[in-house]
């Protein structure tokens, strides 16, 4: 299983019967073909659709039906689309019951940066800031470095989405929780050690007596 493929599916695992979810662009957007048997989730993309799923087959492209990034989405029966004033009502009024983001950075604190890179050409912030304040549970979906540069550090260095502690961070290594004393390592991936994890980190991690590997 590669890299990506592993983070999605453990994320999957967080995703309950029911839930209202939206997943960011990239790799958040595989986690919907890992959720687990009998587990039906609504997707919601923050350009105005509830109900989003994967393009069915070739040839069913809808050039109007797209996910906010702009790649294109199918649509389940019962599926509903609205305006962008309406699904920021829903995200800004905390009715979103997860939300799923790609990470540039988390830092000890929890602080997530994930929508720039100074010099760089930005369109905008898309609807991160707003998803990180407004989702009742915020987990990031990424790699744990970044051309070999931990990506999990002391004090972000890029401009944070918000000032909200995220509440699950999952890479291809571990399962790390911030909380208010600092991040604690929940899992380690299958075949991976604590001191792998610890190396891979800048931040500081809290490591319980007992580290379970993931299941997946």
């Amino acid at each position: 299983m590669d890299d990506k493929s592993l983070i999605a599916r453990r994320v999957a695992l967080e995703l309950k019967d029911g839930m209202l979810a939206n997943l960011g662009i990239g790799l958040p957007t595989m986690v919907a073909g890992y959720l687990p048997a009998g587990v039906t989730v609504s997707f919601q993309s923050e350009n105005g659709i509830i109900g989003m799923c994967p393009v069915p087959a070739d040839g069913l492209v809808n050039a109007d039906l797209t996910d906010a990034g702009g790649s294109p989405i199918g649509a389940l029966p019962g599926a509903s689309a609205f305006d962008s004033a309406f699904s920021f009502g829903l995200i800004r009024g905390g009715h979103l019951d997860v939300t799923v983001l790609g990470g540039l950075e988390v830092d000890e604190a929890g602080h997530l940066a994930n929508w720039m890179v100074p010099g760089k050409m930005v369109p905008g912030m898309g609807g991160a800031m707003d998803l990180v304040t407004g989702a009742r549970r915020v987990i990031v979906a990424m790699t744990h470095t970044a051309k070999g540069a931990a990506k999990i550090v002391p004090c972000c260095t890029l401009p944070l989405t918000a000032l909200r502690r995220v509440d699950l961070v999952v890479t291809e290594l571990a399962v790390i929780e911030p909380t208010a004393e600092g991040l604690v390592l929940r899992e380690v991936a299958p075949g991976v050690s604590i001191a792998q994890v610890i190396a891979a980190t800048s931040a500081r991690l809290i490591v319980p007596e007992h580290v379970p590997e993931m299941v997946l």
